[in-house]
């Protein structure tokens, strides 16, 4: 797969538990917008996922070109997600991750594929990088603080055919 473009959500919380690895041996190469370098090193913090991205040859930062694009989708959405449908437009990407619900809609609703970090992760045990998902999921939960329902755990453990 060639294009992919992520939004910062699936970097911080695939770093968050030692899994960002994931990123570059199901794509090989991975692009993200500057604001999306920007949010991870917003606020003086040390993000998970700031020093993998910094120190990651496979990953291209790019500036969007589509100002008056990203501006229009300001209206809804932050910097980091704005500019990486922008992005993703502008580079015909063929998959763009985000978690985020609204930006996700946002983006299908332009025409791009979207995928979110569970999705990242059933993907990775399809094809051999993850021998189960039941422990990157607890993971998720427990140390990156992400939200995730129990209908989609129950899901995505069905999906991985580990049960619900």
């Amino acid at each position: 797969m060639t294009g992919v473009v992520s939004n910062t959500s699936p970097l911080t919380n695939l770093a968050a538990i030692g899994e960002m690895g994931l990123l570059e041996r199901l794509f090989g190469r991975l692009h993200i917008a500057e604001a999306v370098r920007d949010e991870l090193a917003s606020g003086g913090q040390d993000w998970p996922g700031r020093a993998e991205v910094a120190g990651a040859s496979w990953v291209g930062c790019h500036a969007v070109r589509n100002r008056s694009l990203v501006l229009a989708l300001r209206q809804d959405l932050d910097p980091g997600e704005s500019e990486t449908i922008a992005l993703g437009l502008e580079m015909d990407a063929s998959l763009v991750l985000m978690d985020e619900r609204e930006g996700r809609h946002r983006a299908q609703r332009m025409g791009l594929r979207t995928m979110g970090v569970v999705g990242v992760l059933l993907l990775a045990k399809r094809h051999g990088h993850l021998s189960a998902v039941r422990p990157s999921l607890d993971a998720l939960r427990s140390r990156a603080g992400f939200w995730l329902g129990d209908a989609v755990y129950r899901q995505a453990l069905i999906a991985a055919n580990e049960g619900p």
